[in-house]
């Protein structure tokens, strides 16, 4: 009769595989990796505030060139930026 291979004790019940031998295990970061500089939420802020700025003074006729699309345009995609920026934030 043909021998089997001595089994490893770890794999004796069942089909389990530990995870460190399939090589599944996934390092751990520091958590000094996750953490966005210093000015990224003053970043956040003045983008936002200067989008609702640029499209309230639109509105209100105090830009130069009088109300103009573009000056809208602008404060949109400044506050655009300010909530991508955010969702990036950690």
């Amino acid at each position: 009769m043909a021998k089997t291979a001595p089994r490893d004790p770890r794999k004796a019940v069942g089909r389990y595989v530990d995870p460190v031998t399939r090589g599944r295990v996934t390092r751990r970061t520091p958590t000094s990796a996750h953490h966005s500089p210093w000015w990224f939420g003053w970043a956040i802020l003045d983008l936002l505030l200067f989008g609702v700025i640029v499209i309230t003074l639109n509105y209100l006729a105090v830009l130069p060139g009088a109300t103009s699309p573009w000056y809208l345009a602008l404060g949109l995609v400044a506050m655009f930026a300010g909530f991508y920026l955010a969702t990036r934030y950690r």
